[in-house]
């Protein structure tokens, strides 16, 4: 008995440390954005990054967005959030209020989202579901957002581009899709489409997973967005509506804004990290089967 009351003692003190510390963060992020608001100019994306909870600068990217764009519904989607604990939307969330749908194929992800502290204090609704194309227009649909859905994430790490390409029941503002930098910038290339779609399942590697950067700006194109740059981590590009862009907020081509990434995260057939460069890694990759999107094929990477 007395083991259990303890127990809960120090869960509770590491909640109640752990929530004071992200206090701290987000006042720290809320001053961070404050700065951003005089930057009318920026030659790339990576001059208004910071990290409050997302994994790389995508938190001070989104806040400088939303500063200078035009949203009148605050409304995010995000899908492959984990736990949500890192996140791209999270501070968005907690420092503007926004209110949010968010998915994971992890039921114990999505569990544990739904015990945190914050989960009750916002307007954040989630689902532990494995999206797929035939699926994803009718998930978003039981949230009843306005079709003019301020921010659209996806991060799936398999079919991204399929979802992207799927999705018809809302006109997003801002989309941000994550791309494969090993698929590099010339080649409009994507996993070859799965409803089950598992990265390791895919290659021992984990580095076959969702599409190049050239595939997502192409579709961007017939969607009606225009491409704005990438993050400086290399993983995520950032796509505005087209009626959106104006003089702060402005298009830039696929040379100028692509961004590589630095991480090396390959895996041997024991699941153990080789930290594999992109030369490597592509070297590893050869003669995989890959879908051409612009040409409309299966192709050898």
């Amino acid at each position: 008995m007395l083991r259990k009351i303890i127990t809960k003692i120090k869960k509770r003190l590491f909640n109640d440390i752990y929530a004071n510390n992200e206090k701290q963060m987000i006042l720290n992020g809320k001053i961070l954005s404050r700065q951003l608001k005089s930057i009318t100019t920026a030659t790339s994306l990576s001059e208004v990054e910071f990290s409050i909870f997302s994994q790389f600068g995508d938190d001070g990217i989104i806040q400088w967005l939303i500063q200078n764009i035009d949203i009148p519904n605050k409304t995010f989607i995000e899908f492959g959030v984990e736990n949500f604990s890192e996140s791209n939307t999270r501070f968005l969330m907690m420092n503007n209020n926004w209110s949010g749908f968010v998915m994971d194929g992890d039921e114990g992800n999505i569990q544990e989202l739904k015990s945190q502290y914050y989960y009750w204090k916002y307007d954040l609704a989630s689902q532990a579901i494995f999206i797929n194309k035939n699926n994803i227009n009718d998930l978003i649909a039981t949230q009843n957002f306005h079709k003019d859905v301020g921010i659209l994430h996806i991060d799936l790490d398999g079919n991204d581009y399929y979802i992207w390409d799927a999705i018809n029941v809302i006109e997003p503002i801002i989309v941000i899709v994550e791309y494969n930098s090993v698929f590099g910038k010339d080649r409009a290339i994507s996993t070859i489409y799965d409803d089950d779609f598992f990265r390791t399942n895919a290659h021992f590697s984990n580095l076959l997973f969702g599409c190049s950067i050239k595939s997502l700006y192409l579709l961007a194109q017939t969607k009606g967005y225009s491409f704005i740059g990438c993050n400086d981590g290399g993983n995520n590009a950032y796509f505005i509506r087209n009626d959106k862009i104006n003089n702060i907020i402005k298009s830039v081509n696929l040379e100028d804004g692509y961004v590589e990434s630095k991480y090396r995260e390959s895996r041997d057939k024991n699941g153990n990290l080789t930290l594999l460069n992109k030369v490597e890694a592509r070297n590893l990759l050869k003669g995989v089967e890959v879908y051409n999107t612009e040409l409309n094929n299966i192709e050898s990477f």
